[in-house]
C-alpha cells in the first residue's frame, strides 16, 4: 500500500493532515494549518472549501468559476511557508502553467471568529 502525502508538503499523509479539514471532521486550529489546507484545496480542486474558509465579509470578492478555472489550469508543485506568526502567513506556492513555472508569493491575513480561522486578505509579494 502506498502512502499518499498531503499536497500541502507538510510531510504527513493526506489522511493525517488536510483531509479532516476538507471533510469538515475538524477545523484548522492555526492560520498556518488553514493556509496549508487551502493550498491542498487548490491542488484537489475543492472550490467550495476555499469559499467556505474565506471570511464571510470578503466572499463577495471571489467568483467560484474563476477560482475553479485557475485551480484547474495550473499544475501545483509545492507549498513553502516562509513565515507563520499570529494571524499572518507568508507563503510561496509553486505551480506550472503550460511549460513555465511560477511562484505565487503572498502575505496573507487571517481572522478568527466563533472559534474558526478564516482567510481575510492577501498581499502579493513581487
Amino acid at each position: 500500500m502506498s502512502v499518499v502525502f498531503c499536497p500541502c508538503t507538510s510531510g504527513k499523509t493526506y489522511n493525517d493532515c488536510c483531509e479532516s479539514y476538507h471533510s469538515k471532521v475538524s477545523f484548522p486550529s492555526t492560520p498556518e494549518q488553514l493556509m496549508r489546507s487551502r493550498y491542498s484545496a487548490y491542488v484537489l480542486h475543492l472550490i467550495d472549501y476555499l469559499l467556505e474558509t474565506t471570511h464571510p465579509s470578503k466572499r463577495y470578492l471571489y467568483n467560484k468559476t474563476e477560482i475553479e478555472k485557475w485551480a484547474k489550469e495550473n499544475h501545483w508543485l509545492k507549498l513553502e511557508i516562509v513565515v507563520a506568526e499570529k494571524d499572518v502567513v507568508e507563503f510561496k506556492a509553486f505551480y506550472q502553467q503550460a511549460l513555465k513555472e511560477y511562484i505565487h508569493h503572498e502575505r496573507s491575513m487571517f481572522k478568527k471568529e466563533t472559534g474558526r480561522w478564516y482567510y481575510l486578505s492577501g498581499k502579493h509579494i513581487y
